[in-house]
Order: structure tokens, then C-alpha cells, then sequence
């Protein structure tokens, strides 16, 4: 009889089965099943485990058993004793409130023009950053739990008076006692309330019909609006820039309301074209009609089709309101014409005035813009290739076009679903193959994983789901499977997709209902110190290892965090040793842990926590 074992086939079965084998027992020799956390100071550290825990019991983080690594990677890493390490300073108590893209500082040296100097201008140099660590201010409390939050705040966490005497009339905010703000719900435009002035809008705007999700809030002071609009399910992005109204975003973050700091000025807003279904200005003191019609061209630019646009204030309402504004007649009556013509030659239609707001609608498709503006002479249509392609880029005094149509009654782009069924539903941009590599069944697939690791973070993180955790950032937010799975708890996501990522996915997001904004990480983004209570970096460092030190992007995480917030972190095992390594320096506490993928996957996660 022949001898098996010099058939080829035979010899590489039993090859691959000895190999199996050898590496099984290897695992259950280096990898006890029933190990447990070792009591501190006692015995060594295990390998690749952060600065020693040290969390209260209002941390909120469940402590999972120390990773062990020798299994399935077959390394060693030797850990840093802790007294070697060269730990990050902590910045001067002037810093507290500290915005490396927005420091008033710079302002003097900028162009007053069209308020440039109020646009993002962030350090270039490395020698330029600011390398510690910003302090939280003397007296910082944990905020109030939403919904709690919507009406009180901390003065201390946020001690600014400006505005509670600046606005008292209006009702922005007020000081009551020593140590609490407390908002009313008023504003420049709605003094006695803003759910009165939300009740006009929705006898002419379809508000409770599902069909509006998206908003856009240009010069939202502390967010009033915004705040009521989640009543019926809307979810808005408020905007204001950093100006005399004293950090009227960092209220509205404090309150637990999605919002940036920005301004209508030189460069296009950092969304996506077709991106809210409504956009609202109450006495936001744009000037529309100027340079051209430019900044409303803009608002059009971001309008979805058939999106609504709602505005109170000069020059609505001149003729009773004339007075109280102490402005001319006469200077207003022609200002609202011309905004009425401006509105004309956009193809917008205005659908109501009543008391103190208007409302136009933008068309769903250009057939019938494209003819009426051959017999204009201006505006034209904007000839650039890619109106999404944003990031730092000067406004046009142009149209942004709509995509083609077949018919007039067809919705440019693709209609979408009412909430909330488009949350889960696939896109037009994905449906039409606007993105190359993303299919529908490819969207389906990451909606099931991102569930399944959403679950995994339950284990690890239960102040995910415990109602402590409000506002979160998801750096690198791809077709937001992350922020979906995370819909059904009363927390809100802000979907950061890097402007130079290789597939441009913001547009999508925008399509299912969720908001979001362009970024680069090597640069800092537009918000206060302590805005997020939970910051989820998936392949970020991996992203950004080869364009700029992540000491930077570390930094800036740690400058946004909210004291007793949390970070995770998914990347290759390289990278998180790299990181881990920076984050030690921060005196940050963590742990690392395996991902949902399982021991013998190289992508891990690292758990942050910061207690200080």
C-alpha cells in the first residue's frame, strides 16, 4: 500500500492540523480562563495596562478583567514606570475656556471684512499649539441630567453674566441666586416664550409630519429653538460665532443642545449640499441681500429640496415693528423687497407671512429654474464639479444645482422617508451609487455590525445607556451606524467625517436623519472645553498616524471631554500602544479590553475615563 504521507495534499492536512494544534495549547498556556483583576500595588502590572485605575463609585465605568496579549499577538510590551513618564502640564487658569480656532487674541492682526476675523484660524505651526492640558473651572459640577438640563445649568460650569444681563428682557437666560442658570425658553425674536412662536411656524411648516427631521439654526443664541423643535422629533444644528453674545454655544452644549460655533462670512458652512429640511434665522443680523445675495445662496446651498426657510425679524413685520426697532421705514420697506426678489431669482416660493415670520420653500427640482434664469442676468448656476467638497473653501455669489430630474414632479436627488423610518433606510445618495463602494447591502451590513458593537459597549460602558451621558462625538462617523444604534436612548451625536476621508459619507448621514460636520483632526474643532460626555474615535489614529502628531489630536479630545466623561477608542493593537502610551502622559484612567471581535481580532478598544 502506498504511504499517505507522500500524497501532497495529505502531507499539507496533517501540516495544517499540527500548526492548529501547537497554537491552541500555546493560547491555553498563556491565557488563563478564570483570571482575575490584581489588587493594586500588588505583584506586576499586566501587560498594557494603563495608569492604575482609580474610579469612585460615580464613575459609572464597569471595570472588565485586564487584557492579556501573548495569546494571539505573540508580543511582549514592556510597560513605562510610572515615575518615567514626562507628564502633560496643565494649562494656566486662563485657559478654562480656551479655543485654539477661535482665540480672540488673534482678532486684531485679521480682516474686519465681512467678519473674517471671526472665522476658524487655527494654529499652523507645531511651535504654535498650546501643549497642556485645559482645567476645568474652580467649582465645576457633573451637569444636570437631561431633560433636566434643557431648563438649569451650573453658573459655575459655564460663568458668563453677559448674557443674563445683556438679554434679561428677552429672556435668554437668567441668574437665579448665586449658582444656577435657568432658561425660560425666550429670545430675540419670541421674548414671551418659544413654543408660541414655534406653534405659528407649524400652522404654515409641516412639523409634526415626519417629514421634517433636519434644521439648520443660524445665530442660535442659547439654542431655545433648537431646544423646542425636539418635541416633534427635529433635530437641529445651531450655529452662532464667538462674538458680544458671551458663549451663547456654550450654553446651548451645557443645556445638552447640538451646536457649534460658526458664522455666515468667507467660507461655505461645513455641510453638505442638500442637507436640512428647514433653516431658520430670528434676528440673526445676516445680511442677506449683500455681497450679492452670498450668504442666503449659501442657506439654499444646504436647503434639501422642497426644505423650508423661516425668518423673523428686519425686515419681517416692518410696518408694526418699525418703532421698536428704531429703524426707518421707508430703509425697510425696500430691504424686504429686495430680499423678496433675492428669494425670486433662487426659485424659491413664498408660502406665508404672518405676524413676526415669513416662510419660502425651495423647489424639489430646477426644470422650471433653469428657464427662468436665462432670462435673468443674475444669479447663475455654480460650476463647480463637487458642491459637497466644502472644507475651507470660499462662497460663491452662484446657485448650487440641483441633481437632474426626468420629470417636474420628481424630488432632485431622490424623496426620502419620514422619520424615523429613514434612519434605517437606505439613502438616495447610496440607492443612485452616488458613493462608489457603497451598496445597499453594504449599508445593511453596517448597520447589523454597528448594533452588535453598540451591545459589546453595554457590557463596558453602562453609562452609555444609564441617561449620565448627553452629548457625544463620533470623530470619524462613516455611514453612521454608531449614532443609529444609538437612536433609541436620550442622547444626541455629533457625526464628524473627515473632510479629506476617502469616501465623503456626511451627505448620507445628513439623508437618514442625523447631523453632522466636516473636519480635520489635525486641527481643532469649533466648540467649547467640556462639551462632550463621551467621544468615539473608530480608526482615527490609523487615519491621521502619517499626517499629524495625534499628541495634538490627544489633546484635543481631552480639551472637549467633559470631567467624568468617557472616550473610546477602536483602532489596529500598533496603533492603541502608540496611544496609550500618550494618554498615560495624561494621567487619564483606562483600561484595554478586547473588541467585539474577540481576542485573536488585532483591532482593540480602549476604554478612557476621565475622573480629574
Amino acid at each position: 500500500m502506498a504511504n499517505p504521507l507522500k500524497k501532497p495534499l495529505a502531507k499539507l492536512l496533517l501540516a495544517a492540523i499540527l500548526v492548529s494544534l501547537s497554537y491552541l495549547l500555546g493560547s491555553n498556556t498563556n491565557y488563563p480562563n478564570n483570571y482575575s483583576i490584581p489588587e493594586r500595588g500588588r505583584g506586576s502590572p499586566p501587560l498594557l495596562q494603563c495608569l492604575q485605575l482609580n474610579l469612585s463609585s460615580s464613575s459609572h465605568v464597569r471595570i472588565s478583567p485586564p487584557l492579556h496579549f501573548e495569546p494571539s499577538h505573540r508580543l511582549h510590551f514592556p510597560q513605562e514606570p510610572q515615575q518615567n513618564l514626562q507628564f502633560f502640564k496643565r494649562c494656566p487658569q486662563n485657559f478654562t475656556n480656551y479655543m485654539p480656532c477661535h482665540d480672540p487674541s488673534l482678532e486684531n492682526n485679521l480682516s474686519e471684512k465681512r467678519f473674517f476675523y471671526r472665522e476658524r484660524h487655527c494654529p499652523k505651526a507645531d511651535e504654535e499649539r498650546v501643549k497642556c492640558l485645559v482645567p476645568k473651572p474652580a467649582g465645576y459640577q457633573r451637569p444636570f441630567p437631561w431633560p433636566k438640563s434643557k431648563e438649569l445649568a451650573w453658573f459655575k460650569n459655564v460663568p458668563f453674566k453677559k448674557l443674563t444681563v445683556f438679554k434679561k428682557s428677552q429672556n435668554w437666560v437668567r441668574l437665579q441666586g448665586d449658582d444656577l442658570l435657568v432658561f425660560p425658553g425666550g429670545g430675540t425674536s419670541f421674548p414671551k416664550g418659544v413654543n408660541g412662536y414655534v406653534d405659528l411656524i407649524k400652522r404654515v411648516v409641516p412639523l409634526k409630519s415626519g417629514k421634517i427631521r433636519t434644521a439648520l439654526d443660524v445665530g442660535c443664541g442659547v439654542a431655545s429653538f433648537g431646544a423646542a423643535l425636539m418635541d416633534y422629533n427635529i433635530l437641529t444644528m445651531s450655529f452662532a460665532p464667538l462674538d458680544v453674545h458671551e458663549a451663547q454655544v456654550m450654553f446651548a452644549l451645557e443645556r445638552g443642545l447640538p451646536a457649534m460655533v460658526g458664522l455666515l462670512s468667507t467660507y461655505q458652512l461645513p455641510y453638505p449640499s442638500r442637507s436640512f429640511d428647514m433653516a431658520h434665522c430670528s434676528r440673526c443680523l445676516v445680511p442677506w441681500t449683500s455681497y450679492d445675495g452670498l450668504y442666503l445662496m449659501e442657506i439654499d446651498r444646504v436647503l434639501r429640496p422642497g426644505g423650508y426657510w423661516v425668518l423673523s425679524g428686519p425686515p419681517i413685520s416692518w410696518k408694526t415693528s418699525y418703532r421698536g426697532w428704531e429703524r426707518d421705514a421707508k430703509d425697510l420697506q425696500n430691504e424686504q423687497i429686495s430680499l423678496e426678489n433675492l428669494a425670486t431669482r433662487l426659485c424659491w416660493k413664498k408660502i406665508a407671512e404672518r405676524g413676526p415670520i415669513a416662510v419660502w420653500r425651495k423647489p424639489t427640482n430646477h426644470l422650471h429654474c433653469i428657464q427662468k434664469l436665462k432670462a435673468l442676468k443674475s444669479p447663475t448656476f455654480c460650476v463647480k464639479s463637487d458642491p459637497d467638497a466644502v472644507w475651507y473653501t470660499k462662497m460663491e455669489p452662484c446657485i448650487t444645482p440641483l441633481p437632474m430630474v426626468n420629470e417636474i414632479k420628481d424630488v432632485a436627488g431622490g424623496a426620502l422617508e419620514k422619520w424615523p423610518k429613514r434612519l434605517n433606510t437606505a439613502p438616495p445618495r447610496i440607492r443612485s451609487g452616488f458613493i462608489e463602494g457603497i451598496t445597499v447591502k453594504s449599508f445593511n451590513e453596517d448597520n447589523q455590525l454597528w448594533k452588535k458593537r453598540v451591545s459589546h459597549y453595554r457590557i463596558i460602558l453602562e453609562s452609555l445607556f444609564s441617561g449620565k451621558f448627553r452629548n457625544i462625538m463620533d470623530m470619524n462617523a462613516g455611514l453612521g451606524g454608531f449614532a443609529a444604534a444609538l437612536a433609541k436612548y436620550p442622547v444626541w451625536v455629533m457625526n464628524a467625517v473627515p473632510f479629506d476621508a476617502k469616501q465623503n459619507t456626511l451627505g448620507i448621514l445628513y439623508e437618514r436623519g442625523l447631523i453632522g460636520t466636516y473636519i480635520d483632526w489635525c486641527e481643532a474643532f469649533s466648540t467649547y472645553p467640556r462639551t462632550y460626555d463621551l467621544i468615539h474615535a473608530d480608526g482615527v489614529f490609523s487615519m491621521y498616524m502619517d499626517k499629524c502628531d495625534i499628541v495634538n489630536i490627544l489633546l484635543e479630545m481631552h480639551r472637549i471631554l467633559r470631567p467624568e466623561g468617557a472616550i473610546i477608542i477602536r483602532d489596529h493593537v500598533d496603533i492603541i500602544v502608540k496611544v496609550k502610551g500618550i494618554i498615560d502622559r495624561m494621567r487619564l484612567n483606562c483600561q484595554l479590553l478586547h473588541s467585539d471581535g474577540g481576542r485573536f481580532h488585532p483591532e482593540k478598544t480602549l476604554l478612557v475615563h476621565n475622573s480629574l
